[in-house]
């Protein structure tokens, strides 16, 4: 065990580093920039908005500056020429660096008080797709080829096929115009994420439901299972002690980046549900070139589905012992 997350910790580092880099140049290797769009200013007032956020200074600098930890401006360690202060600066302090579109907000800021909000929506959606795909899935195993495995089966290609900006539009439709049970938009209660949750976590739910059908299918075929029926154990307790481990291996797997991904935020569900999350921040800060504001969350989604594939392996031992950390 120690080994492994050695390891896992280790290839996180140079994971992490790769991420950065390339898309600290790809960013910077685009036409435009972050204050390019805004009203013509005057030179002077330019010179100095660029020094304030050391734009000014040649790319390696700037990247050096940016991952750290040494301070390399002015104010940066006595020995590199600065007065001593702020000796450490730099993502590897935690430090995300200041917003270019948001002048009075940090990175940190913005994705602190968004991630909350992305993350709460997330655990819904995904409350959703787990109870909607794991009890269809597993039923439609149960019962294969009869009609509700037909219909089941039906229902998750759908789910997979239906964009999820379509269902929050028939979710609208349904629940706010022609049965007005809940709000249309807005961040407030936990009323206001019923409907975007279940919207977003849908196309999950309808993956899940394929997983574990063939997953369950493939366990409910093994000797072992047969064997448990021959003995005259209940099916329940078959289904409950011995199948539906083995049958949600395929999930288990699917669950790692599928969870990242519905933990940073939907741009399309935020936007129709006017969610202030951090989908919304991720792409308006490509529109607007922020750059410090884009590679913050681009190395947040790396930092999640990371851990998540992490804790993904580790779920692993505990569904089937026979697989061992060191092979992973």
């Amino acid at each position: 065990m120690l080994r492994f997350l050695l390891r896992r910790a280790l290839w996180f580092a140079v994971t992490l580093w790769v991420v950065v880099t390339v898309s600290f140049f790809l960013m910077r290797g685009v036409r435009g920039g972050p204050f390019d769009g805004e009203r013509a200013l005057n030179p002077a007032i330019e010179r100095n908005i660029a020094a304030r956020y050391h734009l000014d200074w040649p790319l390696w600098k700037q990247y050096l500056q940016y991952v750290g930890p040494l301070n390399l401006d002015e104010h940066g360690p006595r020995f590199l020429g600065g007065d001593g202060s702020e000796l450490l600066t730099g993502i590897t302090t935690g430090d995300f660096g200041p917003s270019f579109k948001y002048r009075d907000f940090s990175v940190n800021d913005v994705i602190g008080q968004s991630l909350p909000i992305s993350v709460s929506l997330g655990f819904i959606a995904l409350a959703w797709a787990l109870l909607l795909g794991l009890s269809s899935g597993i039923a439609s195993a149960l019962w294969r080829g009869s009609r509700t495995d037909v219909t089941l089966r039906l229902a998750a290609t759908a789910g997979i096929a239906l964009p999820n900006f379509t269902v929050a539009g028939f979710l609208v439709i349904g629940f706010v115009f022609l049965v007005p049970l809940l709000p249309v938009a807005g961040y407030g209660t936990w009323r206001h994420l019923v409907l975007p949750g279940f919207a977003l976590g849908a196309p999950f739910a309808a993956y899940i439901s394929r997983l574990t059908r063939t997953g369950m299918l493939e366990v409910l075929s093994h000797d072992y299972i047969r064997t448990a029926h021959a003995k005259g154990l209940p099916p329940r307790i078959v289904l409950l002690r011995h199948a539906i481990k083995g049958g949600l291996l395929p999930v288990i797997s699917y669950l790692g980046p599928a969870t990242a991904g519905i933990l940073t935020g939907s741009l399309v569900i935020e936007r129709i549900f006017a969610i202030p999350g951090t989908g919304s921040h991720f792409v308006n800060s490509a529109l607007n070139r922020d750059y410090t504001l884009a590679m913050g969350v681009t190395i947040l989604y790396t930092v999640l589905v990371y851990g998540l594939n992490t804790l993904v392996d580790l779920a692993y031992t505990l569904l089937d012992p026979r697989i061992e950390l060191e092979q992973s």
